[in-house]
């Protein structure tokens, strides 16, 4: 970015770089700051002061302050590309005004040094005086500080420009700073300084509301998605959580006032209709009103950090909020007394009837929050992710953060420093100052390792070590950072055979595998009514979702689905678009290349043909007993008499074989599907059907 050599006017302002305030007020500002620091009995020819904190005590403020650097870090590393070579550097400071953090061009970081402008020295204005951080300290807003404005004339050659960092609560977190040589000012330094105390702030509203509703607003439209909207968050009973300050200038409220109100009471409508709104395929941003007659867009954000794969709602939004409020098609009289069936969330939201999730839910209920760690397999697309941040939210850790690594798309070269983290000149290419490792980013919550078989052995070396140390050492670092994080793991490879050939460490295997879990195939699955229905609930959510026609199911019933639910998903997003306003999905709003594939199947008749079954048990057979893996709403029914050959339709012959099988597999399921040669799916179909019928 290109800096003007001319210095703004005295008067002009720190509270916003494009807009000045009334006349005077910085020139008031920067007195009396100057008559405080008279106060406290500092004088202008003071030396600075060059005793910063013991490396220990540094130490523990920057581990204090761990999180605060996570976000700061790479917003300050985005700000330097545009100051770089201007003689300036940029500093994050504690809410104390203790340095942290700073980066910048290296001779101009010399001479600050010169007059402690560096880490672990306190520039609060107790010991610096009037100064762009401890000013903003003090003010708890944007200070600009140019050249003989410092109170200390060894800070003269400085000009300073400084936004203090606030939590959603209004809590002071710390400050983020430009300074460099006054000759090198331009008034473009505060608004980005500005702006990237805003990121940093939205960065942690984002990570300490991770899983409840987030209002994105602004009175235009085209500002929604940048560093000028307004962020607002609000509970599941429709309360007023926390803010960004873009929403308190908006609104011109203060935190305290704001957190006050309700959803109803600030703008009139309620979490449901949010909601509903936002789970539009293409919504546009809501129009919202304040009760003095100002006008917003807004858009309605959830951030799981990964596309649910089924529709329904967010976790937070199944209880009293949603059950507690009028249906909108009630009739007259009805009131708030009707209630609306609670969505399921969380690893209710993976009960869809599918007797093999219901026992891998079971099995993870009984270890959540006891620290084991927990190995997932199953192919790509069965849910891994899906299963482990529905662990996340369950657990103690819910409100810290969930870091999703995949181990397969990550260039073998860069895993390592994707996730240790490395300091700066580690290798070539390494950003400069370095760069947070993906384990510290969990620290606190939970780390998912996806393709952990995709791992390299030599860094299965090093994770095995942070696993059982939890300590973290960067690339081209000494400095070690203890970790606190639960580990989930999740591969679609057969790490047993790894291990047997040397691909896999076994010792890190049983680190990883307190508890493994596998993850069906959906063809292997009962449930494939039940996921498309809640995938097109989510994708249709106003009114009701679209119907599936017979045709379309018989499609989806005999696809072998070798994508799994994330394919199946894509599919009906698809459909669910095209017939988008008809009441059905029928075979024209599928996509060409899945109409193919599916066509070139058998049709349901001949699915099971009588060659491909072996010789068929005597008649009768009995349902097997409570323990085998059939559930009861399906479970085989002893067959009829056998009527003669020639009078019996292929169905009739199709379900014997099925109940034949079933019973000399013992009831079980797996097996008598790998005899017939046919999928779960299938049987589960198949004698449902003939039940019904």
């Amino acid at each position: 970015m290109p800096i003007s050599r001319n210095p703004q006017p005295r008067g002009w302002t720190s509270a916003d770089a494009d807009t000045p305030p009334p006349k005077g007020s910085h020139i008031d500002l920067i007195q009396q700051s100057h008559e405080r620091c008279t106060a406290l009995g500092l004088t202008r020819i003071e030396r600075p002061d060059y005793s910063p904190l013991l490396r220990s005590d540094l130490n523990v403020a920057k581990e204090r302050n761990q999180r605060l650097f996570t976000h700061a870090a790479p917003v300050m590393e985005m700000l330097f590309e545009q100051i770089v070579d201007t003689e300036s550097m940029i500093v994050l400071t504690d809410a104390q005004g203790t340095i942290l953090h700073a980066v910048g061009d290296n001779d101009f970081l010399d001479r600050a040094g010169k007059v402690a402008l560096s880490a672990g020295v306190n520039w609060a204005e107790q010991s610096k005086g009037t100064n762009a951080i401890g000013t903003a300290l003090f003010e708890e807003r944007p200070t600009l500080v140019h050249a003989d404005e410092h109170f200390m004339h060894a800070n003269h050659f400085l000009t300073c420009s400084a936004a203090p960092i606030f939590d959603p609560r209004g809590n002071m977190l710390g400050v983020l700073d430009v300074s460099g040589d006054q000759r090198s000012y331009h008034q473009h330094t505060m608004g980005l300084v500005r702006m990237s105390a805003r990121m940093i702030e939205n960065q942690w509203l984002s990570d300490d509301y991770s899983n409840r509703l987030r209002l994105h607003f602004h009175s235009r439209a085209e500002f929604i998605g940048t560093l000028l909207e307004g962020i607002i968050v609000v509970g599941a009973d429709g309360k007023i959580l926390g803010a960004n300050r873009s929403a308190l200038d908006q609104l011109a409220m203060t935190g305290i006032s704001l957190r006050g109100h309700t959803l109803t009471t600030l703008f009139g409508t309620t979490v449901a209709a949010v909601h509903d709104h936002s789970r539009m395929p293409l919504p546009v941003p809501m129009k919202l009103s304040l009760p003095n007659g100002l006008h917003f867009h807004a858009s309605a954000r959830f951030e799981w950090g990964a596309r649910r794969v089924f529709g329904g709602l967010p976790e937070g939004f199944d209880d009293k909020a949603r059950r507690d409020e009028p249906r909108s098609d009630a009739a007259p009289g009805e009131g708030s007394g009707a209630r609306t069936p609670q969505p399921p969330s969380g690893l209710q939201f993976l009960q869809t009837g599918d007797a093999q999730i219901e026992a891998v839910v079971q099995k993870v209920r009984r270890v959540i929050n006891r620290d084991i760690p927990l190995l997932i397999l199953g192919e790509t697309g069965t849910g891994k992710e899906l299963l482990a941040r529905a662990v996340h939210q369950e657990s103690n850790r819910a409100k810290q953060p969930f870091v999703a690594v995949n181990c397969a798309s990550i260039p073998e070269s860069l895993i390592e420093a994707e996730l240790f983290g490395y300091e700066e000149g580690a290798f070539t290419g390494a950003k400069r100052k370095g760069a947070v490792g993906r384990i510290v980013q969990a620290n606190g919550g939970t780390l998912f390792l996806d393709e952990i078989g995709d791992m390299p052995l030599a860094l299965q070396a090093r994770l095995l070590r942070v696993l059982q140390e939890r300590v973290v050492t960067p690339l081209g670092s000494h400095k070690h950072i203890g970790v606190d994080i639960a580990v989930i793991g999740a591969t679609h490879r057969n790490l047993r055979e790894m291990i047997e050939r040397q691909q896999f460490r076994e010792d890190l295997y049983y680190r990883l595998n307190g508890l493994v879990l596998k993850m069906p195939a959906l063809r292997e699955r009962s449930d494939l009514v039940v996921v498309a229905r809640r995938i097109l609930q989510g994708e249709c959510p106003q009114g009701k979702p679209p119907e599936i026609s017979a045709a379309v199911m018989d499609l989806l019933a005999r696809y072998q689905w070798p994508g799994n639910i994330r394919q199946l998903a894509n599919v009906l997003r698809t459909a669910a678009v095209m017939a988008c306003g008809e009441g059905q999905i029928t075979e024209a709003h599928l996509s060409d290349d899945f109409l193919e594939d599916a066509r070139k199947l058998p049709p349901r008749s001949s699915v099971l043909q009588p060659a491909a079954v072996p010789a068929p048990v005597p008649a009768p057979v009995h349902v097997a007993p409570p323990t085998v893996m059939v559930p009861a709403s399906v479970a085989p029914e002893p067959a009829p008499s056998a009527a003669p050959p020639a009078n019996r339709t292929l169905e009739e012959v199709e379900i014997d074989m099925i109940r034949a099988a079933l019973d000399a597999a013992g009831g079980n399921i797996s097996e008598a599907s790998k005899r017939l040669g046919i999928s779960r799916n299938t049987i589960y179909r198949k004698l449902r059907w003939n039940k019904a019928a």
